[in-house]
């Protein structure tokens, strides 16, 4: 029998991961707080004045800016500020939804952020949604044995953490998750239709602890497995709570 082994949430985009517990699910939303900030940078072409998801070039990521991945996060969602921790940065609190400690985020992580490439610019979020890579509001699941499997291929441990996953569960075999596209999951309370794997970006090269790029995940993908996915994106169509150990069942 399959259940959830972790629940994360990423508050701001690319900078940081929080495990949870537990969540409410809310049908066509994201994981509460998740990606619910992005961070911009010069060439963004978000709309201040029109805020609506777009793609995540616009943002800064850990695709193309690899230190980004050694960030954790916490997040008080009453007062809605967020404390950022990194191995060579130190930690910062401050509210994204303020200017003024906007300002003082850049400053923090500017250092890991290389001068000839993409600088971060500001923060901004989008009204009922949060800044997935999925065009729709959409949840990620991972599957620990499939995580295995590539760790085992490369013949030493991996951080799951490379994989951003919002969703882990175990118990099922290695890749049983890209069987079930298009099917419906029980998740706790809530049920979510699967639509699509998720293909890797470089991002999933780099330590989470320390923000380097140390393991080739894309090749090892490719060799093994004639692909770069991992992972799947899921949409909630029914909301409900969903708590570590619960059971993970399509139906």
């Amino acid at each position: 029998m399959a259940t959830v082994s972790a629940l994360w949430r990423h508050p701001i985009k690319s900078h940081g991961r929080e495990a949870l517990d537990a969540v409410t699910l809310v049908a066509g939303q994201t994981m509460p707080w998740d990606r619910h900030w992005a961070v911009t940078h010069e060439k963004s072409k978000f709309d201040a004045d029109n805020p609506e998801w777009v793609m995540c070039r616009n943002f800064m990521i850990g695709a193309s800016t690899a230190g980004l991945a050694g960030i954790w996060a916490e997040l008080d969602e009453a007062t809605a500020t967020v404390t950022l921790r990194h191995v060579d940065l130190g930690e910062i609190t401050f509210s994204p939804d303020d200017p003024a400690d906007v300002a003082q985020f850049i400053t923090w992580v500017s250092p890991v952020c290389p001068p000839e490439k993409l600088r971060p610019a500001g923060i901004v979020k989008a009204p009922g949604r949060g800044m997935t890579d999925s065009a729709f509001p959409s949840i990620s699941i991972m599957n620990e044995a499939s995580h295995k499997a590539v760790a085992g291929r490369l013949g030493r441990p991996l951080e799951m953490e490379r994989w951003r996953g919002n969703i882990w569960f175990d118990g099922s075999a290695p890749w049983e998750e890209f069987e079930w596209i298009d099917q419906d999951l029980r998740i706790g309370e809530a049920i979510l239709r699967v639509h699509e794997r998720i293909e890797r970006c470089n991002h999933t090269k780099s330590n989470p602890r320390t923000g380097k790029r140390d393991t080739d995940t894309l090749s090892v993908l490719r060799d093994g497995w004639d692909h770069q996915d991992f992972g799947i994106y899921a949409e909630v169509t029914t909301g409900g709570n969903v708590r570590v150990g619960d059971k993970v069942e399509v139906i």
